[in-house]
C-alpha cells in the first residue's frame, strides 16, 4: 500500500490523498476538521462492489465494522467511480477512510484486490 498527500493549487490550499491499497483498515486521511472536495475511488480490480467509508472521527477512534461511517460510498464491481463536491462538504474533527465488502456500518473484510482512492480535500 502506497499513501501520499500532496499540495495542489486549486481549490485554495487543498490537498490530495492517494491510497492505492484501500481496504479494511482505517487510515487517517487529516488529522484535524477541514472540507472534502473529490474522490476518485478505483474498484476496477474486483469483479464484486466495494463500499469506501468515512468517519469525521480520528482515526485512533474508528472500529472498523463497529463505528458507523459519516459517508458511505458503493463502488460497482469493476468500476471507478468519481464524486465531486462543488461546494464541499465540511468534517469537524478528523477524516477517516477505509473500504469493505459491505455496506452499513458492519463489515470487517477488505475487497478481495486492491481499491484505489484519491480525496481532494482542505
Amino acid at each position: 500500500m502506497a499513501v501520499t498527500n500532496i499540495d495542489i493549487a486549486v481549490p485554495s490550499g487543498a490537498k490530495r490523498y492517494s491510497n492505492t491499497d484501500c481496504n479494511a483498515t482505517k487510515d487517517a486521511v487529516k488529522a484535524s476538521s477541514g472540507t472534502l472536495y473529490a474522490l476518485v475511488l478505483d474498484n476496477t480490480a474486483n469483479a464484486a462492489a466495494s463500499y469506501v467509508k468515512l468517519w469525521d472521527v480520528a482515526s485512533g477512534d474508528v472500529t472498523v465494522g463497529t463505528t458507523a461511517p459519516d459517508w458511505i460510498f458503493k463502488l460497482p464491481a469493476s468500476t471507478s467511480v468519481t464524486f465531486v463536491i462543488p461546494a464541499g462538504e465540511a468534517f469537524g474533527t478528523a477524516l477517516t477512510i477505509a473500504c469493505v465488502t459491505t455496506a452499513g456500518t458492519a463489515g470487517t473484510t477488505g475487497p478481495t484486490s486492491d481499491v484505489v482512492a484519491q480525496l481532494v480535500y482542505a
